[in-house]
């Protein structure tokens, strides 16, 4: 299967809560689209990495997405290294995404911005054909996605360009919520974290609705470069 898009998050629920507007759009208008979580949040102080599994596939569902996949990684621990570049390099190899998206290039949580790099850096590496990997024994050609975008999280960074998702907030609310031991729950008796207050549910939407009246829509999500954006008129710009 060949994707559109390839949307990584160092955790289940990265990529909900920060460009799952987006997926869903593009989903809409008919782009094949996967998600590909590094690890399997097993270090969250809610839930267990058992229910974050459930979580995912029901988050998935919601989303249409054509694929999502775990590469297990360590929570908390994974490197920036050959072997993770190379296991990143594998599901590019696989899926050959046009376009991907990746963790905020920094970022409250350390795995956030060590995860933007390594996939960064597994990006540039996958398009390199003396590296070789191979998937049930058969040998794989070398891919390199046209673009990597970094989406926005936890710190207010300033974005490159915004994708309008007016039209698509409840079905990203509702993606995120699908991660039902993560996020605030009134009758909840877990202990509580940094994403599981009342202000930060709100918050996906009021940040949202920030960047929409910026660039006078609705709802909208950002993200940085690591080059120049181009087009091919003025008049693509809105």
């Amino acid at each position: 299967m060949k994707l559109d898009i390839l949307a990584i998050g160092a955790h289940p629920d990265d990529v909900e809560l920060s460009c799952s507007g987006t997926v869903a759009k593009e989903v809409d208008n008919g782009k094949k689209v996967g998600i590909l979580d590094l690890t399997r949040g097993e270090l969250g102080t809610r839930g267990t990495a058992e229910t974050r599994d459930q979580e995912a596939k029901d988050a998935a569902t919601i989303l249409g997405v054509s694929v999502r996949e775990n590469l297990g990684f360590r929570d908390g621990f994974f490197r920036n290294d050959e072997a993770h570049q190379l296991a990143i390099i594998e599901i590019l190899r696989k899926y050959r995404p046009e376009i991907v998206l990746c963790n905020a290039i920094k970022d409250r949580h350390i795995d956030h911005g060590k995860g933007s790099q390594l996939v960064s850096d597994a990006c540039f590496l996958s398009g390199l054909r003396k590296i070789e990997t191979s998937i049930d024994g058969k040998k794989q050609e070398a891919w390199r996605p046209k673009n990597v975008y970094h989406y926005i999280q936890w710190e207010i960074l300033e974005p490159d360009f915004v994708v309008d998702i007016s039209g698509y907030m409840d079905k990203k609310m509702e993606s995120v919520l699908a991660y039902k031991t993560q996020f605030y729950d009134a009758k909840s008796d877990a202990p509580s974290t940094p994403i599981s207050s009342k202000n930060f549910k709100e918050s996906v939407r009021y940040r949202a609705a920030d960047l929409g009246r910026i660039i006078g829509v609705e709802y909208a999500e950002g993200y940085t470069v690591e080059r120049y954006p181009a087009v091919n008129s003025i008049f693509d710009l809105i």
